[in-house]
C-alpha cells in the first residue's frame, strides 16, 4: 500500500475490531488505542522476521486481524478459537506469548541477543503500556539492555497521558529530528570519543547533550538507563509515526525507546466516554455501546468479598486493603469508597505488594493483599521469604481460583493451594459459596498467628442467603453437609454444589453418600477426614486446583495415619495436568471431570461398577 492509503486501512481495521468484539466480548479499549500504531509498525518493519512483541497482549486484536487471522477473529476467546492474547502456537507473527504484564522488554532483549549470537540483522520491537512500566521487571530489563547497548526498540504506549502529553507540531518535529541520522550519528560519535578522551570527558559531554535534550523532549530517566529516547509523539498521527519508525529502523545502533501517546478507546465514542475506556467488555450493541448483562441473580464473589472487607474494616481500623493495579477486579474498589486512606494500589508490582503488606503487618496492621491466583505466582519468593518465614499475619484474598473461561490458561487459578499449602504456618482456606466467603473474611481479620489465605472463583455465587456478618471459623475445622454410609465426597472450594448434586443421584442409585466441606487445606480437619475414611468404602476428594494441592495434603495424612490400610478406595479429583485453553467454565469443568457427572463416574469406577451410563440416564 502507499502511505496515503494507510489512514483508510486504520479506519477499516478499527471498524472490524469493534464489530468482532461486539460479538465475542473481550478487551476493547486498549486495542482501539493502538490501531494506527499497529498499522505503522507492520508497514515499516518486516514481520515476522522482525520480531514484534505486545506486552500483556490484550491490545493485539488489530495485530491479529492484519496478520492472517481476520477470518477467525469472531472466534476470539471462544472454545477452539483465537486466544485473547498473543500465543506462539497460533501464528508465526506472535513470537512471544503473553497475558501477564511487563515481560516484553526482557523477552525482546533475549531475542536481540540471540540475533547477535546468530549474526542476524532483524529488528526486535517491544510495545509496552505505561501501566506495565510500573513493574520492576520492565526496569530490570531496561537496565540490562542499556548496559549491554543492545539493538532493541521499545515503544512505550502511554494511553492515559500519565507521563506526558504530546505538545503538537513542535514535539513531532523534535521527535523526527532526534530520530534522524544526523543526531544519532552525533551520539555514536560521542561514544567513540571515549576511547580517546577517557570516560570522564565522554560522560560529561554525553550527559550535557542528553540533559539539554531532556529539558525539551523529556526522557532523561530512560537515557540514564542507557536508552535513546524519542518523544512523546502522537500515536494516532500516521504522518508522524511512519518517518520516526523508519528513522529508528535505519539508524538505531543501540537500545531506543519511542514514547507514543494514544487514547484508549480511540474512534469509538462509547469507549472514549466510559471511565474505564471499555477495557474489558461483554458482548455489546455497536450502535449504542450497551453491553449484554448477565441475568441478575446471586452477587459475584468479588463483590461479596469487597463488601465483607468493608464491613470488617468498620469494626477494626487496623484493616487495610492492597491491590496490584486491579482494584475493580479484586473488589478493593468497594473497600476504597469507604476507606480511601486505607487503600493502596501499588501498580503492577505483585512482589512489592506482598512485601509492602508484610511491612504493614510487622507494625500491627491487618493487610488484605488481594491478588488473583495467577498473579500471586509472580510474588512467590516474597510470600515465602518476607511473609511465611517471619510468621507475619498477611491476609491473602485469592480471586479467580479455578478455571476462568474465556481468559484461558494464562489466567487460570490452578496452583495457589499447592504452592501455599507447602509453607509452614500457613492457613489455607477455600470458600464453597458466598456465605462461606463472608465467614472467611472475618476469620482472616481475626487471625493474627501467621499468614492466611482464602480462595474463591470468578463469577457469581450460588445464591445462598448471606449472613448479616461473617462468623469466625475454627481454624482447621470442616463441616459435614450430608450424612451417608457408603461413599464420602470431600470438597475443597465451590465444587461443593456439584458434590451435593452427585450425592443426590448416588442416593437414588442406592449408594448412601456423605458430603463434607473441608474449608481448610491446611491445617486439615484430621478428625473429620479420619471419620470419613473409617466409615466409608470410597473417599473422593474434589478441588479446583492442580495436583499437589488439597488432595496431596489429604493423601499424605491418610498414609501417615494408616487410614488406607483397610481397603479404603481413595480417588482424588483435581484440574488436569495441562494448561487448558479457553472455553465456557461449564465445558472446562466437564472436560476435567469436576462436574456432577465426573464425580459420579469416579465413584462408579472406584466401586468397579459398569452401570454408570444407565444410572446417569435414569
Amino acid at each position: 500500500m502507499s502511505e496515503d492509503e494507510l489512514p483508510q486501512l486504520a479506519d477499516e481495521l478499527r471498524a472490524e475490531m469493534i464489530d468482532a468484539v461486539s460479538v465475542t466480548g473481550g478487551h476493547l479499549g486498549a486495542g482501539l488505542g493502538v490501531v494506527e500504531l499497529t498499522v505503522a509498525i507492520h508497514y515499516i518493519f518486516n514481520t515476522p522476521d522482525d520480531r514484534l512483541i505486545w506486552d500483556v497482549g490484550h491490545q493485539c486484536y488489530p495485530h491479529k486481524i492484519i496478520t492472517g487471522r481476520r477470518d477467525r477473529i469472531r472466534t476470539l476467546r471462544q472454545e477452539g478459537g483465537l486466544s485473547g492474547f498473543t500465543k506462539r502456537e497460533e501464528s508465526e507473527y506472535d513470537p512471544f506469548g503473553a497475558a501477564h504484564s511487563s515481560t516484553s522488554i526482557s523477552a525482546g532483549l533475549g531475542m536481540a541477543v540471540a540475533r547477535e549470537l546468530k549474526g542476524g540483522s532483524n529488528n526486535v520491537i517491544a510495545v509496552i503500556g505505561d501501566g506495565a512500566m510500573s513493574a520492576g521487571m520492565a526496569f530490570e530489563a531496561m537496565n540490562n539492555a542499556g548496559a549491554m547497548d543492545a539493538r532493541l526498540i521499545v515503544i512505550l504506549n502511554d494511553n492515559d497521558m500519565s507521563i506526558a502529553p504530546p505538545t503538537g507540531a513542535m514535539s513531532a518535529y523534535l521527535a523526527r529530528l532526534a530520530s534522524g541520522r544526523t543526531y544519532m550519528g552525533m551520539r555514536e560519535l560521542g561514544k567513540k570519543l571515549t576511547a580517546y578522551l577517557g570516560k570522564t570527558v565522554d560522560r560529561a559531554i554525553t550527559r550535557a547533550v542528553e540533559h539539554a535534550r531532556g529539558y525539551v523532549t523529556g526522557g532523561t530517566l530512560f537515557e540514564e538507563l542507557g536508552f535513546y529516547h524519542i518523544g512523546p509523539i502522537d500515536g494516532h498521527d500516521l504522518p508522524t509515526l511512519l518517518p520516526i519508525l523508519r528513522n529508528v529502523k535505519e539508524n538505531a545502533k543501540g537500545p531506543v525507546l519511542i514514547h507514543v501517546v494514544t487514547r484508549k478507546g480511540k474512534g469509538y465514542p462509547p469507549a472514549e466516554e466510559a471511565a474505564d475506556k471499555y477495557h474489558g467488555v461483554s458482548k455489546f450493541d455497536v450502535i449504542t455501546g450497551a453491553q449484554a448483562k448477565p441475568p441478575a441473580n446471586a452477587p459475584s464473589y468479588t463483590k461479596v468479598f469487597g463488601q465483607a472487607l468493608t464491613q470488617e474494616a468498620e469494626h477494626d481500623d487496623r484493616i487495610v486493603g492492597i491491590t496490584a493495579a486491579m482494584p475493580n477486579g479484586t473488589g478493593i474498589d468497594i473497600f476504597e469508597k469507604s476507606f480511601p486512606e486505607r487503600t493502596f494500589d501499588v501498580g503492577i508490582a505483585e512482589q512489592h505488594a506482598v512485601t509492602f503488606a508484610a511491612g504493614l503487618a510487622s507494625e500491627g496492621y491487618k493487610p488484605f493483599c488481594a491478588i488473583y491466583s495467577t498473579f500471586l505466582q509472580r510474588a512467590y519468593d516474597q510470600v515465602v521469604h518476607d511473609v511465611a518465614i517471619q510468621k507475619l499475619p498477611v491476609r491473602f484474598p485469592i480471586d479467580r481460583a479455578g478455571f476462568v473461561g474465556a481468559d484461558g490458561a494464562t489466567h487460570c487459578g490452578a496452583f495457589d493451594t499447592a504452592f501455599l499449602a507447602t509453607l509452614p504456618g500457613f492457613v489455607v482456606m477455600a470458600a464453597s459459596d458466598e456465605a462461606e466467603l463472608k465467614h472467611m473474611v472475618r476469620t482472616a481479620a481475626a487471625h493474627d498467628a501467621g499468614p492466611i489465605s482464602f480462595r474463591y472463583p470468578r463469577g457469581n455465587g450460588v445464591g445462598v442467603d448471606l449472613p448479616e456478618r461473617g462468623e469466625i471459623l475454627e481454624i482447621g475445622k470442616g463441616r459435614i453437609m450430608r450424612e451417608g454410609s457408603k461413599v464420602a465426597l470431600l470438597s475443597f472450594g465451590t465444587r461443593l454444589q456439584e458434590c451435593l448434586a452427585a450425592a443426590e443421584q448416588l442416593g437414588q442409585a442406592g449408594l448412601s453418600t456423605t458430603v463434607a466441606d473441608a474449608r481448610f487445606a491446611k491445617p486439615l480437619d484430621e478428625a473429620m477426614i479420619g471419620q470419613l475414611a473409617r466409615n466409608h468404602e470410597v473417599l473422593i476428594t474434589v478441588e479446583e486446583g492442580s495436583s499437589g494441592g488439597f488432595a496431596a495434603q489429604v493423601l499424605s495424612h491418610l498414609a501417615r495415619a494408616g487410614l488406607m490400610e483397610n481397603g479404603l478406595k481413595v480417588r482424588p479429583l483435581f484440574l488436569p495436568d495441562e494448561f487448558t485453553d479457553q472455553a465456557s467454565p461449564e465445558a472446562m469443568y466437564a472436560r476435567a471431570g469436576l462436574d456432577r457427572n465426573g464425580i459420579l463416574r469416579s465413584v462408579f469406577e472406584a466401586l468397579g461398577r459398569e452401570d454408570f451410563e444407565s444410572v446417569l440416564r435414569a
